[in-house]
């Protein structure tokens, strides 16, 4: 199968299933690799490639694109503030932030439905839907439907790299990309997939890391999906960022990223979404793009509570070197190996 972005699509089969399907069972009803890149993705992917390719965006229109755990909430967050709402008092500030900046490929992680129902079973999407657009017939792919009929301008979500978006993306729109060190990615990744059941992930550290190195992780590769930002960097549109940065300076990151908006936001204005949007005051308000939702009556969770509980939430720690606690010698060996192989002749330098 070709999908329109021109990738052959190749299951994942024989040992490489098995040793995936083992470590994260969530994996089960089938994976995909997407040539050329290798790209690793939910068999269900190419169910809605060709819809998330075709997408049409607007002038105005913003998408964050990272690679898993490079800081996508936070971003998606800031710039949500920033062109909907600089004063702090939009009352939409309420709703989940899923609502606000639609995940253009959430219906790939979405659980499937019951009989008769819509897919994804989202409440809170298919209820939004129908509210701003009540004559509206839902579709099968009901994220990408949902993020085409949002109100402009729209601030988008996406882990998908240059080449499986619309090749007209940044000249009909905008992207913020945000990079992180590989070394911090690789164990917020690691937290990430042992609490989000899509992933269900229940290997050891070390087996973690050796998925990353081998590119074997869903999205992946990390260095190539940076390659093809990195290669549009110079792009009008694009503004590329690190994560370390909006840590380390977070008031002089924001006023780069007003700039490329074009938001006009005063120093105080910013300096008040800059608290506001803080990794601390985003977890006391509780914001996280993942939802559960109701079936047939009963909740159900999206997110392994137990390990919730004992070491963390969807969002952790937030910091900067956090893998300087986890990786070990030989593990960080590993990483800068990946590193000195795959990014060294890419022109990119990482704050460790």
């Amino acid at each position: 199968m070709k999908l329109l972005s021109g990738h052959e699509v190749i299951p994942v089969e024989g040992a490489e299933r098995e040793r995936q399907v083992k470590h994260f069972e969530a994996y089960a009803p089938g994976l995909i690799r997407l040539m050329p890149g290798r790209w690793l993705m939910h068999a269900v992917y190419q169910e809605y490639a060709d819809k998330i390719y075709s997408f049409k965006y607007k002038k105005g229109d913003v998408t964050v694109m990272t690679w898993p755990k490079c800081g996508t909430t936070w971003m998606q967050e800031t710039v949500w503030t920033m062109m909907k709402n600089p004063n702090l008092n939009n009352p939409d500030a309420q709703l989940p932030l899923c609502v606000r900046a639609p995940f253009i490929e959430l219906d790939v992680f979405s659980p499937p439905p019951d009989p008769g129902e819509v897919a994804p079973s989202n409440a809170h999407i298919s209820a939004t839907l129908k509210r701003l657009h009540p004559d509206e017939a839902l579709g099968d792919a009901v994220h990408v439907q949902y993020a085409a009929l949002c109100p402009s301008p729209r601030v988008i979500k996406t882990h998908l790299p240059f080449s499986l978006m619309s090749p007209a993306i940044l000249d009909e729109s905008k992207v913020v990309y945000v990079a992180r060190n590989p070394k911090d990615v690789v164990v917020s990744y690691h937290h990430h997939s042992k609490i989000v059941k899509g992933h269900d992930f229940v290997g050891t550290l070390e087996e973690f890391v050796q998925y990353f190195v081998d590119d074997d992780l869903m999205y992946g590769p990390y260095w190539l999906h940076l390659k093809e930002a990195l290669e549009r960097r110079n792009h009008p549109n694009l503004h590329f960022m690190f994560f370390e940065d909006m840590k380390a300076n977070p008031l002089e990151e924001l006023k780069k990223l007003d700039a490329f908006l074009r938001t006009n936001l005063s120093e105080e204005q910013l300096g008040a979404i800059a608290k506001y949007t803080s990794f601390e005051q985003m977890k006391t308000r509780g914001v996280t793009p993942i939802l559960n939702f109701e079936r047939s009556g009963a909740k159900v969770d999206v997110l392994n509570e137990d390990i919730a509980q004992k070491e963390g939430g969807f969002l952790r720690k937030g910091k900067t070197g956090d893998w300087k606690n986890k990786l070990t010698p030989e593990l960080e060996a590993e990483v800068d190996k990946w590193i000195q192989k795959n990014l060294n002749d890419l022109d990119i330098t990482f704050r460790y």
